[in-house]
């Protein structure tokens, strides 16, 4: 008894989604437009969309981090080396002297 054959899909999942008729049309014309069929259009803009909005979270949680180390920077100052002690006394003296 001959076996049918078995799909690996185990590297593929499905994707359902029931919109109107004109939101189909709408994105079978993109697609249509782009060169594309509609899955493939659908599946790179959400791909695209998904990206975008990840890098914009990301960007803004940086943000904040980053602003709260410039404030506790600012609040609670490091003293300066004995590196930048002598360039600022080197500065003074061949800059401003002149």
């Amino acid at each position: 008894m001959a076996h049918p054959a078995i799909k690996n899909t185990s590297s593929f999942e499905r994707l359902e989604a029931r919109i109107s008729a004109d939101k189909k049309n709408l994105l079978k014309n993109a697609a249509d437009l782009s060169g594309r069929t509609l899955t493939e259009f659908v599946i790179n803009s959400a791909c695209e969309a998904a990206s975008r909005i990840i890098q914009e979270y990301q960007q803004l949680r940086l943000s904040v981090k980053d602003r709260a180390v410039f404030v506790q920077a600012l609040l609670n100052p490091a003293s300066p080396s004995d590196k930048l002690l002598k360039a600022a006394k080197k500065y003074k003296k061949d800059v401003v002297s002149k």
